[in-house]
């Protein structure tokens, strides 16, 4: 045997054995986080599949069933209003060819009588409450209702906007920043670094690297929360590529590096939330929370809390 070998084999053999011992108890090197709330169900769009998305009625519909925190999209109108609303250009929600950014809050149409679920296409929502909310308006009538809020481009208007609102309404424990860009959320952290924040994208791939790699146990993690897509509803409920293939192909790919409860249960033992979106079957329930997930995003609270109701030694159900 080669010097090198000699000395590298030992070394090589004693990391893997530390890194798998601290994989299991992570709590040896990192004292957890404690979340100021358990999010089991969360609402999408505040529950667009059972009412139109982002409206009062969808979020007092979601209320209704319990729901643990309203998963938010925000907007900017050209008065500087904050809106509860996942798209910046109007077409899709109110058939007006507009940005939000281009109208005044009084300004703002109406959203159409029916909108398709996205992650649940050929089925379509309904309400009797056709209006855009302001953000304002949504923390001053849920007050204390956990709720994440995704900034989707660097506006930093927007941002400081909204975590002037968080600090004012005195929520900044239950208000969780999300983003899929790590340009925006560096900007989302120093508006108001009091709340917590998900992984980005980046940050994300980045965690699955280290978590292969055996370094997991041995970085810092400053992110509260791993909101996630459950690759089981790639090319099934959703297709992140207009490709079949690509979609075919992500899916399995992401199954084979997510889906794994070791990594799941590091993370939940140093505190951090896992949640997987955007899932509208039972089956799919029964796959995050057999995975060892804190929580499912879905866009109808109704189904979810029946399986949470159902079946509570598969996941607590919040009171």
């Amino acid at each position: 045997m080669s010097p090198v070998l000699y000395y590298a084999l030992p070394a090589l053999g004693s990391y893997v054995l530390l890194s798998v011992f601290f994989l299991r108890r992570p709590r040896l090197l990192h004292t957890p986080w404690a979340p100021a709330f358990l999010p089991r169900l969360g609402a999408h769009r505040a529950g667009s599949g059972e009412r139109l998305e982002h409206t009062l009625e969808a979020m007092e519909n979601s209320m209704a069933q319990r729901s643990d925190f309203l998963e938010l999209d925000c907007q900017l109108t050209r008065d500087g209003v904050v809106v509860v609303s996942h798209d910046e250009n109007l077409s899709r929600q109110s058939g007006v060819n507009r940005d939000v950014s281009s109208l005044n809050f009084e300004e703002l149409p109406l959203y159409k009588e029916e909108l398709e679920v996205y992650f649940s296409p050929g089925h379509f929502a309904h309400g009797t409450d056709r209006h855009m909310m302001s953000l304002e308006d949504v923390f001053q009538r849920f007050p204390r209702l956990p709720m994440s809020v995704e900034i989707k481009s660097v506006n930093e208007e927007l941002i400081n906007k909204v975590a002037g609102l968080v600090r004012h309404f005195d929520r900044s424990e239950i208000t969780i920043w999300a983003s899929e860009k790590s340009s925006v959320m560096r900007k989302c952290r120093a508006a108001n670094p009091e709340m917590p924040f998900a992984f980005t994208i980046s940050r994300g791939l980045w965690l699955v690297l280290v978590y292969y790699l055996g370094l997991l146990p041995f970085v810092r993690i400053p992110e509260r929360f791993f909101i996630c897509f459950l690759p089981t509803i790639i090319n099934r409920t959703y297709f992140p590529f207009s490709r079949p293939g690509l979609n075919q192909l992500a899916a399995v790919v992401s199954r084979w590096l997510i889906m794994r409860k070791s990594l799941i249960q590091h993370l939940e033992q140093r505190g951090v939330q896992v949640i997987f979106w955007c899932l509208n079957e039972e089956s799919d329930f029964e796959t995050a929370y057999g995975l060892g997930a804190t929580g499912v995003i879905t866009d109808y609270p109704t189904a979810l809390r029946r399986y949470l109701d159902n079946h509570r030694g598969a996941a607590q159900t919040s009171e």
